[in-house]
């Protein structure tokens, strides 16, 4: 999760937030150039004196009108890439219902007979020593991992959206619509999100917790969930 003083993204957790990680940098590292170039122009012009070569110049209006469209290229195929992966829902092996309600969540694992709950944030004064305030829940969500998982998400109120940065997942929560998304846990751990659409005066107090466990630990905490 995040910390204070961090400026990046918090560790991925998922191979859809490795690529977005990825992009970012690649972009960043294509501003980086263009910013480098416009200033070297810049100063160049500022201490060179103006010839007659720089007011008509075909070559060069050629070059600048081609290298942004490259440019455009260059960012515009991985960023496509990576938004066709994260609309891509093959086989999940375990597909979960998420509810924005004022303000908590309810959880449906489909898959299963009677394994629904609602996970509220837990107050400070009742926050055991050692977790997190404002983060932690009553009930986490528990996932297998390694393991395709389709969440879809739906309100019964007003507009929430599901998200988890370290997994590279957000979905808008709407009043009779339901919206898909899919992720892959990487590594067995705990992931923090939050409603990130505002929601009322206690938006700030629906926080979603994701546990990541191995197959085994699901099995065991599904088959003693919905005894």
């Amino acid at each position: 999760m995040a910390n204070h003083s961090q400026f990046g993204f918090q560790d991925a957790s998922s191979p859809i937030m490795e690529e977005l990680i990825e992009f970012h940098d690649h972009a960043l590292m294509v501003a980086l150039a263009i910013c480098s170039l416009v200033l070297y122009l810049l100063a160049l012009m500022l201490m060179e004196k103006l010839s007659s070569n720089t007011v008509d110049a075909q070559e060069v209006e050629l070059i600048w009108t081609i290298l942004p469209a490259i440019v455009l290229i260059l960012l515009a195929l991985p960023s496509l890439q990576i938004l066709y992966m994260m609309d891509e829902i093959d086989e999940p092996d375990l597909t979960l219902k998420a509810i924005g309600h004022q303000w908590y969540w309810t959880y449906e694992y489909t898959d299963f007979k009677d394994l629904t709950f609602d996970s509220y944030m837990i107050p400070t004064a009742e926050l055991p020593s050692g977790h997190f305030r404002l983060l932690e829940v009553d009930h986490r969500v528990v996932v297998p991992m390694e393991s395709p998982i389709r969440i879809i998400v739906t309100a019964g109120d007003v507009l929430h959206s599901w998200a988890i940065p370290s997994l590279g997942v957000k979905t808008d929560a709407i009043p009779g619509r339901l919206n898909q998304t899919s992720f892959i846990t990487t590594r067995p751990g705990i992931f923090y999100g939050q409603c990130s659409e505002i929601c009322g005066a206690n938006h700030s107090y629906m926080p979603i917790v994701v546990e990541s466990t191995p197959l085994t630990h699901f099995e065991n905490w599904s088959s003693l969930l919905s005894s």
